[in-house]
């Protein structure tokens, strides 16, 4: 499923969890790694002198200082790569997030795998709103293959992957976030949790709901799931429906520590707009922050959809 990965890392200590999982998935299910580094941006236009993104010095541009960069990566990466079989590590200079897209075109990359942030200190408790870094929003944006968010340690992933919590909001995104889950459950037998979280602020509006009123909205989610997903896991059977009311991130993050979820898949994006257009969603964003286990982001089906 995963025979082309793309790791896109800073170099920095901010990257090791994701270094973790991209080469454990890339072991796991014996994928070709791509390591990418971009390493500054030039400074005036076309230029040979660049400001390098990591220690935010300038230096000069040319073949020696990109082998010195990519000697650096080897280094620093030097115990996972003593495991692979199959990693390719290549640096260039320019703006993150547009160069990671390309290369994951040019690379035909099945999952991008990259930090949420960019710096070390955004990992602290104030980094909530606007704290995921703004190359992770491009790429997740724009990229036609999943891309595997993950912010901290991954502390309940069984080898990749036991237990998946794919959430919906029933948008249109969500079908393609869907596919991606499902065909990944269906490929390594996981038990795929399928998971809706009954906004009630949005249903309240000001009014008052009664129990009654509330079970109602559940059994019409539940239905709606069963219409909308169930026929397309045909004899796959190791799945569990659960409808919980609450704030949504908050109801996600809940359910998959209670499900011990090593993976949570998601929409990028929920609004009814152009997938390049999509901000990424609010929801996704708080899950990104706070999840214990690494969250995909799925924007086009392009990848997902066979």
């Amino acid at each position: 499923m995963f025979d082309k990965i793309l790791f896109a890392t800073t170099g920095t200590p901010i990257c090791d969890n994701a270094a973790h999982v991209a080469f454990d998935i890339a072991k796991k299910y014996n994928s070709n790694l791509l390591m990418f580094h971009v390493l500054g941006m030039p400074s005036r236009g076309f230029s040979t002198v660049v400001k390098d993104i990591r220690t935010g010095e300038v230096e000069q541009y040319d073949t020696d200082y990109i082998s010195w960069v990519k000697e650096e990566l080897k280094n620093t990466y030097e115990k996972y790569l003593k495991d692979s079989s199959s990693c390719d590590i290549q640096a260039i200079a320019g703006v993150p997030a547009t160069e990671i897209l390309r290369k994951a075109r040019q690379h035909n990359a099945d999952l991008i795998v990259m930090g949420a942030h960019s710096r070390q200190e955004e990992t602290g408790a104030a980094r909530y709103r606007g704290a995921v870094g703004t190359n992770m929003q491009h790429v997740a944006r724009g990229a036609r293959c999943p891309v595997l968010i993950v912010s901290r340690p991954c502390t309940t992933c069984l080898w990749y992957f036991s237990n998946i919590v794919f959430g919906t909001d029933f948008s249109k995104a969500s079908f393609s976030a869907f596919l991606f889950a499902s065909k990944l459950a269906k490929e390594i037998g996981s038990k795929l949790y399928i998971f809706h979280a009954l906004d009630m602020g949005a249903v309240l509006a000001g009014k008052v709901l009664s129990q009654e009123d509330v079970e109602a909205r559940i059994q019409e989610a539940r239905k709606k799931i069963e219409k909308i997903y169930l026929p397309h896991l045909r004899d796959y059977d190791n799945f569990q429906i659960d409808i919980w009311e609450g704030i949504p991130y908050v109801e996600i993050l809940k359910y998959s520590r209670a499900k011990n979820a090593d993976l949570i898949v998601m929409a990028h994006h929920t609004k009814e707009v152009e997938p390049d257009q999509a901000i990424l969603g609010g929801t996704v964003e708080q899950v990104v922050l706070r999840a214990s286990c690494p969250v995909a982001s799925v924007n086009h089906p392009d990848k997902v959809s066979g």
